[in-house]
């Protein structure tokens, strides 16, 4: 007997798959955070099923050829230590689904987290009361364009500009604006920052660039080692990105205008060499890894 006719129930894989995930040390933390979790995840977007809950499914008796693929992903995730997301092409935020591969780091932002919750408005922090309002917003560093499809959500009247350095990256942002039917609002740009924009000003700058140091990304396991590796790197101390768009975003601001942006655990450092009134927004996940600025308080 082989694995293949012992395991034949949703659960008998769930529980084949958090053994040989634990037993091999994976790492996790692109879009899950455990054995558990990792394993429900990839079972039942390999299936084509909602991932939010695997219990309804647990029982389901699955054919041969489900086995047969489930148990090629389940050895994939154990052999190539790629994340699960890469494996099936998809990952999640809140419940919107994104194309992924290896041209893009996987999404994960506390970014999308502050906006799908609809923190910054008025029955949140009231930052930006009126989402109605905002007529022009500008994402950073897009990466697979996940947060300029989230703030095209959010707001329903602004124009998105999206800029990112990697060409391969670009490409699959351009899948993923497509799949939300979004060409007309979203406008993806090839060009490292605001180089490409020729002086546009926004309402709203969105950013979550590098923010991790090359000693950090030395030392990252198999998982983090399988992104790209410029989505990461971001100098000595992982504030060299960050330190550019401070010094530019005003130039790039409409009056009453603010700029979001994600530092991981750069807050001591940012602080320690700036009196840049900082406001720190802190979610379920994350505390003290997303700053918010008004355009007025940004370096002219």
């Amino acid at each position: 007997m082989t694995a293949l006719d012992d395991l034949l129930t949703m659960r008998d894989l769930l529980r084949f798959a958090v053994s040989r995930f634990n037993a091999a040390g994976l790492s996790f933390g692109h879009g899950t955070t455990n054995a558990l979790d990792e394993a429900a995840f990839l079972l039942l977007e390999a299936l084509k099923l909602p991932i939010d809950d695997i219990n309804p499914w647990l029982e389901a008796r699955l054919t041969r050829e489900e086995r047969v693929h489930l148990l090629d992903l389940i050895e994939k995730r154990v052999s190539t230590r790629k994340p699960a997301a890469y494996l099936v092409g998809r990952a999640y935020i809140h419940g919107l689904s994104f194309r992924v591969d290896e041209r893009v780091i996987v999404p994960r932002s506390y970014i999308g987290e502050i906006l799908m919750r609809g923190m910054l408005e008025s029955d949140g922090l009231g930052l930006v009361p009126e989402p109605e309002e905002i007529g022009r917003v500008l994402d950073l560093c897009t990466g697979s364009a996940c947060l300029a499809i989230i703030a095209a959500g959010r707001f329903p009247n602004a124009q998105v500009d999206a800029v990112e350095l990697s060409p391969a990256a670009l490409e699959v942002a351009r899948l993923n604006v497509a799949d939300y039917d979004l060409e007309d609002r979203v406008h993806l740009f090839e060009g490292d920052l605001f180089a490409p924009l020729k002086g546009q000003r926004y309402d709203l700058i969105i950013a979550n660039p590098p923010y991790v140091t090359a000693e950090e990304v030395a030392a990252f396991p198999p998982e983090y080692g399988s992104e790209p590796q410029m989505a990461h790197i971001a100098g000595a101390d992982g504030l060299d990105i960050t330190r550019r768009i401070l010094a530019q975003a005003r130039r790039h601001l409409n009056p009453g205008g603010a700029l979001i942006c994600e530092v991981g655990t750069g807050r001591e450092a940012l602080e320690a060499e700036s009196d840049l009134p900082f406001t720190w927004l802190d979610t379920e996940e994350s505390e003290g890894e997303v700053f918010w600025i008004d355009a007025a308080d940004l370096p002219r």
